[in-house]
């Protein structure tokens, strides 16, 4: 967020005078009978299924290469919950002379990865164990290789631990716009990056990672498995070796194979001035996250789920004919007749548009038109009337410009410029720079008035033609205005075929420049719309608890806060962890293990001691499969030491700050915000009527405020008038 700054965060709480924490006595049952699948668990004598090894959710483009033939990767280390090794490792690494484990690019994180079962905080120090340690001074890091056999090349990835208590920025602002403010601050973060393609001989540059904004992927993953996709970029980004549906794969498999709980991604996917996000959903119905099973996590400004499908179904149906761009009517008569479809709707016309990029010309010109709904075949003999026109429309222009401005913006700066043209109508012509000081304070952006300066060069606006010449002997642009005058018509006899006449094959480029076109006359047609999905930007995969037929229990772990601890806490409550025990296990092991779940996962937990559990009976030396409790349940943990005067707490701060929009939002959503100077209450910056490009207010009251200050106007007058003697 932007502008005023962000409410300060939340500083520690007063301490208060606790009452003394007593035990917590709980009634066991002793005579608890097992569940039917807690009996089916305890028949050791069938050995238990073969593990399967999850697939990697590749994309679309990758399927053709799973025949190929991938080496399989080595284990130097062993774990519980992990397979047997595997062979040495590829030849391919020791070609590299790198000392770091190098894995097939489609086979990454490997299979042994792949099998692992335990909780993400094991898996991922396990996987770690198999890379090498990269140099680094006062971060871990550790370093592998990604092979790719087609190419020959070797792509880094690193994974970087970042202790939360030394962090410059210990609370996360992703968990506070994804919508996981009430999350526990988690001890450790860890970074899994491949940096840009120029960074990749270099070994040094483990030591900046954390603080360089420019590499191909950076995932984020707090060590209770809820993560971040924080930068993903592909050929477009400055890739050379990797596509982006390539690092995605390897992301989601890395995630899969760690056994991540959930991973929020904000979604500002830009190519060409236009919103992927907006493109793919209206073209395709589904954003490009979506090929990976990413899903709406929530709406900026309260924009809901299912206003979100109406806005995509309204821009998906919108007919073409209806929209207002001259270029736009003009070459959809021409993909009608390549395509031999008629192309009735705006998600018709773009999905042809997004095929036709990867399309290769014919050899031989098109085939007649023979769709009967497009007679586009000429009639007989006739008088058809020419037009010559030297001159371009500014609006015609402006369907083919890529900029980041509105069409009306556009065309209400190209006037402002015209008129003052106008009023130095009788004097010599203007400068460009006489031109830019006398639309200044007309329009205010300055990116936009030199934009539309320099595409005013022989256009026609309203009834004006600009002209722009460079005088020969300092090179100074010079403005002046024609009025425009109709051109004539001239008949021309034109012999029509009966066939259609041959139409030239548009390249690459300009159905890019087509593309573009419906796009903006599209957002323009149906603004609203088009603004409730570029809203909708924050995305999220959930995995949650994967529970397979093998030799452990799972189950989530809950803490249970006694009173005073209960009050206080600001937020509610988080999500459970994952604790994986083996089959036999007593209860007082999965009491052990849900204290040092707690105790290494988060900062207030440090010096937790677990006490008892809810939701299973027994003693402490009974296994857990006879305490009533399935693999999968929902476990409540109670003990003392739990943390709550300190500030690493909650990943939204101590205090909770209020959101109270007029958009109805009433939490967080990553938007540019201010405060109410009176009650505190914060509003996005777009719903009071601040556009982004302008400053926030010295001093702004929201519309509660400001109403009730009004409201006692005359009363707080007549209080504070002296008497005049």
């Amino acid at each position: 967020m932007t502008g005023k700054p962000l409410p300060p965060r939340p500083k520690t709480a007063k301490p208060q005078n606790l009452p003394p924490s007593g035990k917590q006595e709980t009634t066991r049952g002793l005579g608890a009978m097992p569940s039917t699948r807690a009996l089916r668990r305890l028949d050791t004598r069938r050995p238990p299924p073969p593990r399967t090894i999850p697939q990697p959710a590749a994309a679309a483009a990758a399927k053709e290469e799973e025949g190929s033939p991938w080496s399989q990767s080595s284990s130097s280390s062993s774990s519980s919950s992990a397979p047997a090794k595997h062979s040495a490792a590829p030849a391919a690494a020791a070609r590299a002379g790198s000392e770091a484990r190098a894995y097939p690019l489609r086979d990454f994180p490997g299979r042994d990865a792949a099998a692992l079962g335990g909780a993400f905080r094991d898996n991922v120090w396990w996987l770690l164990k198999q890379w090498a340690p990269a140099a680094t001074g006062s971060v871990s890091a550790w370093r592998a290789l990604l092979s790719d056999e087609r190419t020959g090349a070797f792509v880094p990835i690193f994974a970087v631990e970042e202790l939360v208590a030394a962090s410059p920025a210990p609370l996360c602002d992703l968990c506070r716009c994804a919508g996981w403010s009430h999350h526990w601050v988690s001890k450790r973060k860890f970074h899994f990056i491949i940096p840009k393609t120029v960074d990749w001989d270099h070994p040094s540059v483990a030591n900046t990672l954390l603080r360089r904004s420019d590499h191909l992927l950076h995932g984020l993953i707090h060590s209770n498995g809820f993560g971040h996709l924080v930068t993903i970029r592909g050929r477009d980004g400055g890739s050379t070796v990797l596509s982006g549906c390539q690092i995605m794969d390897i992301w989601d498999r890395l995630c899969a194979a760690l056994r991540v709980r959930a991973v929020s991604v904000v979604d500002l996917t830009r190519k060409h001035a236009v919103d992927l996000r907006l493109l793919h959903g209206v073209a395709l119905g589904k954003t490009w996250f979506t090929r990976w099973g990413y899903c709406l996590a929530k709406g900026c400004f309260s924009v809901s789920t299912s206003t979100y499908a109406a806005a995509l179904e309204a821009l998906a149906a919108l007919p073409v004919d209806y929209l207002r761009s001259r270029h736009v009517r003009r070459v959809v008569t021409i993909y009608r007749r390549l395509s031999n479809k008629p192309l009735i709707t705006v998600r018709e016309f773009l999905c042809c548009l997004l095929d036709w990029k990867h399309r290769e010309p014919p050899l031989s010109p098109p085939p007649a038109n023979t769709c009967p709904r497009l007679p586009f075949s000429l009639p007989e003999p006739c008088v058809m009337k020419r037009l010559r026109e030297p001159y371009q429309r500014f609006e015609d222009v402006i369907d083919l410009l890529d900029c980041r401005w509105s069409k009306k913006r556009l065309l209400n700066a190209a006037e402002v410029v015209v008129g003052k043209l106008l009023e130095h109508a009788d004097g010599p012509k203007m400068t460009r720079q006489e031109v830019r000081d006398a639309a200044r304070g007309a329009i205010g952006d300055t990116g936009l008035l030199d934009f539309v300066i320099k595409s005013l060069s022989n256009t026609i606006v309203g009834s004006c033609i600009v002209h722009r010449v460079a005088d020969p002997e300092n090179r100074l642009l010079h403005f002046s205005l024609e009025k425009y005058v109709e051109p004539e018509q001239e008949p021309v006899e034109v012999e029509a075929e009966r066939t259609p006449p041959v139409i030239r094959w548009p390249s690459t480029a300009e159905v890019e420049r087509d593309l573009r076109a419906v796009y903006r006359a599209m957002v323009e047609a149906r603004s609203e719309s088009a603004q409730a999905v570029l809203d909708c930007k924050h995305w999220v995969k959930w995995w949650g608890l994967r529970d397979e037929s093998d030799d452990q229990l799972r189950f989530v772990i809950e803490w249970r806060p006694q009173p005073w601890e209960a009050a206080e806490l600001t937020w509610s409550m988080p999500p459970g962890d994952i604790v994986v025990v083996p089959l036999h296990a007593s209860i007082g092991e999965l009491l052990v293990e849900a204290e040092n779940a707690l105790r290494d996962s988060y900062c207030c937990f440090e010096e937790f001691h677990a006490e008892a559990l809810d939701g299973i009976a027994g003693e402490k030396w009974d296994p857990v499969m006879l305490g009533g409790a399935e693999s999968g349940d929902t476990i409540g943990v109670h003990g003392h030491g739990a943390n709550m005067k300190t500030g690493l707490r909650c990943q939204g701060g101590v205090d909770a700050w209020v959101v109270r929009c007029v958009c109805g939002a009433q939490d967080d959503d990553g938007e540019r915000m201010l405060a109410c100077d009176v009650c505190n209450v914060w509003h996005h910056t777009r719903c009071v009527g601040i556009a982004d490009d302008q400053p926030v207010p010295p001093l702004f009251l929201c519309m509660v405020c400001s109403g009730a200050l009004m409201a006692a106007g005359p009363i707080v007058n007549e209080v504070i008038t002296v008497p005049v003697k």
